[in-house]
């Protein structure tokens, strides 16, 4: 696909499959075509790697972490679960937002390897007290089964993975944490944006098949009682309707009945 932005006659002009489109610049559908060509630039050059939550790196898209906010907002979990550790951000992310809520919750934080500089600054935060570290790999029933022992009959659950993004590590993972998910609540297979990325200079021509996204459309056409949706906007005055997001394909509910 080709795409021409004319910024002095205001027009997109998008060369795909043999066939020639002129857009209004100022629309929908030109802001998502850009948008998407922003996200795998974005990706390539590491901007995700900028950001800050409360101190620690957290190496997500600044949009995801508000959407995945907006979820935590409206399933008020009591324990969230995060494979995939890293610097840890994302886990002070979602201890703030419970905290945040007055929910006196729990943060599990799954790795195989917890380096002890990332260990060492999350033992001394703030939030510590609401977070737990268990090494290991995180599909490993060993490791599932000290995951699960932190966990009451009465909790409300959500669970995100973003340890390994192999389509076959994540279908271990859904297949170990289903279960625990609560119904209304969400178990999130994060970073399906790969399937996008296969032709960047940093990607990999195998993450075309091999992504989350691929893991996460298996799991939900097997198991009825999860549905794959993208969580709705509690709040939206534009005509858009897609995410502009790393986490394609995502969002896995459990439905309530």
């Amino acid at each position: 696909m080709k795409l021409t932005i004319d910024t002095a006659a205001k027009t997109l002009l998008v060369e795909a499959d043999g066939q020639t489109r002129q857009l209004q610049l100022y629309s929908d559908e030109a802001f998502e075509l850009i948008s998407d060509q922003w996200l795998k630039i974005g990706w390539n050059q590491k901007y995700p790697y900028t950001f800050t939550w409360m101190g620690r790196p957290i190496i997500q898209l600044p949009e995801d972490v508000l959407r995945i906010q907006e979820v935590i907002y409206r399933v008020k979990p009591e324990v969230i679960i995060e494979t995939g550790v890293a610097h840890g951000g994302s886990l002070v992310l979602y201890s703030s937002l419970l905290r945040a809520m007055g929910i006196s919750g729990r943060v599990i934080g799954v790795d195989i390897l917890i380096r002890p500089p990332n260990r060492k600054a999350l033992e001394a935060h703030e939030l510590a007290p609401m977070i737990t570290l268990i090494q290991g790999d995180s599909a490993a029933e060993s490791t599932v089964a000290k995951v699960k022992a932190l966990i009451r009959p009465e909790d409300k659950v959500l669970v995100i993975l973003d340890s390994c993004h192999t389509k076959a590590h994540v279908t271990k993972e859904l297949a170990a944490y289903a279960d625990l998910v609560t119904a209304g609540s969400y178990i999130v297979a994060t970073d399906g944006s790969m399937r996008d990325l296969h032709d960047v200079p940093a990607g990999s021509q195998e993450w075309r098949e091999d992504n989350p996204s691929a893991a996460a459309e298996e799991f939900a056409s097997a198991n009825p009682k999860f549905l794959l949706e993208q969580p709705a906007w509690p709040f939206n005055e534009s005509g858009l309707r897609k995410n502009i997001t790393h986490w394609p394909n995502a969002f896995l509910r459990r439905k309530e009945s």
